[in-house]
Parts: C-alpha cells; structure tokens; sequence
C-alpha cells in the first residue's frame, strides 16, 4: 500500500512591526492590515514587536491583527512582552523567544516582513540585521532603503540619474549650529511657500509650511527634533500630487506600475501631512485613479519605474510627483516601505490597478522569496 506524499512545509513569516521611530504606531497599524491578509492556508506566521524603546518582544499574531485606533489613540507594542531575537544557525534562521534561562519557543523563519517606518526600520538598518542572519525580506536591500530614506541622498541620487525634481536646499547640523544666519541665507532664491522637513523622516512628520522668512527659525527647529539634518523645498504653486506604485518584477522582468492616484487638499494652504494621511476626518481626498489623460499617466508610470530602477529599490515602492501645469512631470520623492493600512494609497493603488490586498501581499511575499540572499 503505498503511502500518499508528504505534504511540504508552509514558508514561515516573520512580521515585524512598531520600532524606536516617530512612526511607531502608523506601523502598528500597518501591520494589523497585513496580518489579517496574510493566507495562513499558505504561510505559517510569527510577530515581532519592537517597543518605542526599541525592545524585541514575541507577539501573538492574533493580538497583533486586532491593533485599531480606539478613540482616537494610536496603537503601541506593549513594553511587558516577552524578548524575541534572530539568530543564524547553520543555512537557517531562527527566531527564539529570550528568557531568563536561555532561548524558548525557537522556530525556524523564511521571510520577513518588515513593516517599520522611519528610522531604524525604513532606513536600511534593520535590512542589513536580515542580511547578517541570512533571511529573505520584502522590500529593498541596505544601500537603496538608506537612500530612499534620506530625503537629501534620495535628491542627490535622482540628479545624478538625469531624472527631474524641484529646488531645494539642504541644511546640515553643523551648518545650524555654527551660524543660523548663513543657514538661512542659503535658502534666499527658493521660492515661497517653502516646505521644512526633517531629512529622515516618514508620513510627513515634523513637516512645516512656510509661507514668510520669519518662520523659517521656528520650522527648522521644529523638523531638527526629528532629524538634526533638514531638507527644505520650493513650493510647486498649482502642481497636482500624482502617485504612483511600483512592484518589483519577477527575476529580471521590468517593475510594474499601477495606475495613478491623485492627493486633493481641499483648501489652498493645507498640505498632506501626518494627520491627513492617517486620521480620516481631514480635509483630503484621494482620486483612485486620478483624473487624468493616457499620455499622462504614461508619463508619471514612466518615471515611476526609471525612479525606481535608479534607487536599486526591490519588492515595492510608492513614487510620489508633482505634475507642473506645464504638463511637466518632477519626482518628489519614492518611499522604499510605504504605508499598508486601509487609507493607504499604495495598495489602494494596486487594488484599483486589479491586485487585491491579500494578492499584493502574496505577490510581496512571493518575490521576497524568489530573491537569493547575500550580494544580488
């Protein structure tokens, strides 16, 4: 009598989510959408939760699916968990529980999926602890997550590709510290309004709009509480913000773009700040798919992809721009980890293009998956 075949083990995922960032409670929100849209019919799935302390803890998947916004309060990584680490053994990766007489619970992981935004997760760092472990991960690789995360690197990386972009300065710590007034002095010629923001940083945290020199001190000192660097950009009076996402292709294929969406702020000197983005009573709407022509659209997919493909970006990427009313097209900026929670353009985005939530997620876990590990 013959035996039936054995049935092969489901990849095993690893969601990481929280971290010691601003954005802390945006990726716990991220992360509740991913895991309710995780197939667990196909992949077995594990959570780490890393607290605004920057603490490893073991979290219950189910726990974490459930993480909402409750009256108004964002949600956290408890701090009370138990410790969690990755370790390589041999060709494998395990995640172990860290208690007081040694490690528990260790499970052998596949693939990560990070969900951290900001610093300490978007920026590279946490990329490379997958690197030295030897895990597969979704998203882009060490050098092109600290690019796209350094809003000033990012600029200077989209110049040296030849792609179009708006003026800017750049102000450096020590430029700040050492004499306030030639800090200020080098952004004479920008055109007004100007937008303030730290230089790493995410969902338009610690972002100001000036509109006066005389803001400027207040609205540098503000975005250096996030980042002692500081990006500041001329104002695109009369552009329209047209988004685009990028998804990695399979081997060697050309990165696909989804259709386009524009961000309408419904008064003149409202911009798409942290709140906009994540509290649903702001005055902002998101056109899904924007209203614009096929040249258009070709356009910005266009220079999605090639703004992608500069980055060295892997898995996934939003491309955010400013159509001049020229016609002309400027790449603002790419977000190596975008945001995934329900008010989220990119896979909005990809739903609207005919990818589902869950298909998305699949496909992100898929090309992870595909991908070698080591230099690629």
């Amino acid at each position: 009598m013959s035996q039936a075949p054995s049935q092969a083990p489901r990849p095993r995922v690893v969601v990481v989510f929280g971290g010691a960032s601003s954005e802390h409670p945006v990726s716990c929100l991220t992360a509740a959408s991913v895991l309710k849209a995780i197939d667990r019919d196909r992949y077995d799935v594990d959570c780490v939760g890393i607290t605004e302390g920057g603490r490893w803890t073991r979290i219950d998947p189910l726990w974490a699916a459930r993480m909402a916004t409750t009256a108004g309060r964002l949600p956290t990584v408890p701090d009370d968990g138990v410790g969690a680490v990755l370790v390589q053994d041999d060709e494998r990766t395990l995640l172990c529980s860290v208690t007081e007489d040694g490690f528990a619970d260790v499970v052998a992981v596949d693939v990560a999926f990070s969900l951290l935004h900001g610093p300490f997760g978007e920026d590279g760092t946490i990329q490379g602890q997958f690197e030295m472990v030897g895990l597969r991960y979704v998203g882009s690789g060490v050098a092109a997550s600290a690019i796209g995360m350094d809003k000033h690197l990012m600029k200077v990386a989209l110049a040296a590709a030849g792609l179009p972009q708006g003026d800017y300065r750049v102000i450096r710590p020590e430029q700040w510290v050492r004499d306030q007034a030639a800090a200020l002095a080098s952004l004479d010629g920008l055109s007004y309004p100007l937008f303030v923001k730290p230089a790493r940083a995410g969902s338009s945290i610690g972002i100001t709009r000036v509109t006066s020199p005389d803001e400027l001190p207040a609205a540098i000192e503000g975005a250096r509480k996030h980042d002692p660097k500081v990006v500041v950009e001329a104002g695109i009076v009369g552009a329209r913000e047209i988004e685009c996402a990028v998804l990695g292709g399979r081997g060697f294929d050309t990165p696909r773009a989804s259709l386009v969406g524009e961000i309408r702020m419904h008064t003149e000197e409202a911009f798409y700040d942290f709140d906009a983005k994540y509290l649903p009573e702001e005055q902002v709407s998101l056109d899904i798919p924007a209203d614009v022509d096929d040249d258009l659209q070709r356009r910005v997919q266009d220079l999605a992809v090639a703004t992608f493909e500069a980055m060295g970006a892997e898995g996934l990427g939003r491309v955010d721009t400013f159509v001049l009313p020229d016609g002309q097209v400027l790449v603002n900026e790419i977000n190596t980890m975008p945001g995934f929670t329900e008010l989220s353009m990119f896979p909005a985005l990809w739903n609207e293009t005919g990818m589902s939530y869950p298909d998305l997620v699949d496909e992100l876990l898929t090309l992870a998956l595909q991908r070698p590990v080591g230099l690629r």
